[in-house]
């Protein structure tokens, strides 16, 4: 009854609640990129350091891309990086090379002009992603001025561990996150590379509402007999804690993120186009026409990049094979940033405790090493540190594949899974955020069946969506609370309700096995 005193007739109303607490599902799908980006401020602000949530591309352009030019209106490129056409005598043991007019060239990265983090943000909204964080860490630096050795891995000075450990400290305040991307984390050598992934693994571990998606060193240009080897450095760099948060994927992808009309000369020795006349008008074979707009865009005529590029395209078919290869090397990318976004996509259309796996990934052409199922095996389990890699495959008839859905964690048969580890995380953090509501209730009898028939309800719910195994609630999850079953006189003297919750997560079906036998004809 209400306290309410009745002092006149009339008809009086109390509203009584007739539904109890609920609990929240959280959200899962909020991946955090830290890395660099071409500048990071805003209306005069820097966001160096700050994470940053966008829901868009467009919102990622006004924080962190360059601003578009006052007198023309539009935006420079947010991404150039710079490969060098360089004469070689003799084929490299290592890498590829090219012919142009009968002598061998190879066209490798200035590697401190490389960095994927903006790359990556397009493919993530491509791939379903909705909401995530930005953290830059820093903007782009300066070029070397020449390229890595011929299939040596690329090493970025202007990366730096402290910047990226930095910005990874920054999400300690926003446990919003639930997944931590880095893009550039294969552009640091393998010991500093394996420095960044136990850090993270720990703070994971810490908060407990996040995994980490690492990318492979090596997977950019895997060599066809030898890859192993980077497997094998990867699982030696991660060490051994909360592998039940990190998740590892392999090799890199061949995308569409860069369209060929964004790659000119302004890509090739850093704009000198003087490299490019002896392969374009060679005097075995000369192409007047490209020697014409080569002296034009010395002598800084007035077209526009684009336009001196595309009139190049159409005089010269090997300027144009140029473009095509260093297009194919811009938009090899480490697969975590598209992950992210298939992560994404399957949580928003099925759910969390849907595996993240038979999906066809957006923008992706290709992948840079073609798996089979005898080398997926050793991806899956490995008797030594019992560390499971993820495996995107190639198969005729269907295309690019995410083809493996397992932290790192192998041989655990709890955390096995991806799936399960981030339905378990989701319940339990939608759970502590329910629970908040009873802070310094009585710890009575009342409070405990309230608790109970709050988590009784939302795990009810989520079982009906699929996220729980059991033909009905009473074998999908268990919830108790109370004194006798889960406290003791003395717990609630130190003023603590403990409450237990078991799971029946559902697994994914990894293996279907079928057996088929004969039997002799029936009449």
């Amino acid at each position: 009854m209400s306290n309410q005193p009745v002092q006149q007739p009339g008809v009086y109303i109390e509203e009584v609640n007739a539904f109890p607490n609920s609990v929240v599902q959280v959200a899962t799908a909020v991946p955090a990129f830290i890395g660099y980006t071409p500048q990071a401020e805003y209306e005069g602000k820097s966001y160096l350091f700050k994470p940053v949530a966008i829901n868009s591309m467009a919102e990622f352009m006004d924080y962190f891309a360059y601003p578009a030019e006052p007198v023309t209106k539009k935006a420079p490129a947010q991404y150039s990086p710079s490969y060098y056409l360089t004469k070689q005598k003799k084929a490299p043991e290592k890498g590829n090379f090219y012919h142009f007019n009968g002598d061998i060239y190879t066209i490798e990265p200035d590697p401190n002009t490389i960095y994927y983090l903006y790359n990556m943000i397009k493919l993530f909204f491509q791939n379903g992603g909705s909401q995530a964080y930005i953290v830059s860490v820093g903007t782009y630096g300066p070029a070397s001025g020449a390229p890595i050795d011929p299939g040596s891995q690329i090493i970025n000075p202007n990366v730096r561990l402290s910047d990226l450990i930095r910005g990874l400290d920054m999400l300690k305040k926003v446990p919003e996150v639930t997944m931590y991307i880095f893009p550039e984390a294969t552009l640091l050598g393998l010991a500093e590379n394996g420095s960044l992934m136990e850090q993270s693994l720990v703070q994971c571990g810490s908060m407990q509402t996040a995994v980490a998606i690492f990318d492979v060193i090596g997977g950019r240009e895997p060599d066809p007999i030898g890859w192993t080897k980077d497997i094998e450095n990867f699982r030696n760099s991660t060490g051994n804690n909360s592998l039940k948060y990190g998740v590892a994927y392999y090799p890199y992808l061949k995308t569409t993120a860069v369209p060929i009309d964004e790659v000119t000369y302004q890509n090739i020795n850093g704009g000198d186009v003087s490299v490019l006349d002896p392969i374009l008008n060679p005097p075995a074979a000369p192409n007047p026409n490209a020697k014409k707009i080569l002296d034009s865009i010395a002598k800084g005529n007035e077209q526009t990049v684009s336009q001196n590029s595309a009139a190049l395209a159409v005089a010269s078919a090997t300027y144009k094979q140029i473009l095509s290869i260093i297009q194919e090397k811009i938009n090899t990318l480490p697969p975590s940033g598209v992950m992210a976004g298939v992560y994404s996509l399957v949580d928003n259309t099925q759910g969390v405790w849907k595996a993240p796996a038979n999906v066809t990934p957006i923008g992706v052409s290709d992948i840079t090493i073609r798996l089979n199922d005898q080398d997926q095996q050793g991806l899956n389990v490995d008797a030594v540190s019992g560390k499971s890699v993820n495996a995107i495959r190639f198969f005729p008839g269907l295309g690019v594949l995410v083809w493996g859905a397992r932290t790192l964690d192998g041989n655990s048969q709890d955390w096995r899974y991806v799936n399960v580890r981030r339905t378990a995380t989701m319940i339990e953090q939608s759970i502590k955020l329910a629970l908040r509501s009873f802070v310094f209730a009585p710890n009575t009898q009342n409070t405990w069946t309230s608790i109970q028939s709050m988590l009784e309800n939302f795990l009810t719910n989520i079982w009906k969506e699929g996220a729980l195994q059991g033909a009905q609630p009473g074998d999908a999850f268990s919830v108790r609370v109370g004194l006798g079953t889960t406290m003791t006189a003395q717990d609630i003297l130190d003023g603590m309700i403990r409450v237990s919750v078991l799971l029946a997560v559902s697994h994914p079906a990894e293996f279907i096995v079928v057996t088929v036998e004969q039997e002799l004809a029936k009449s």
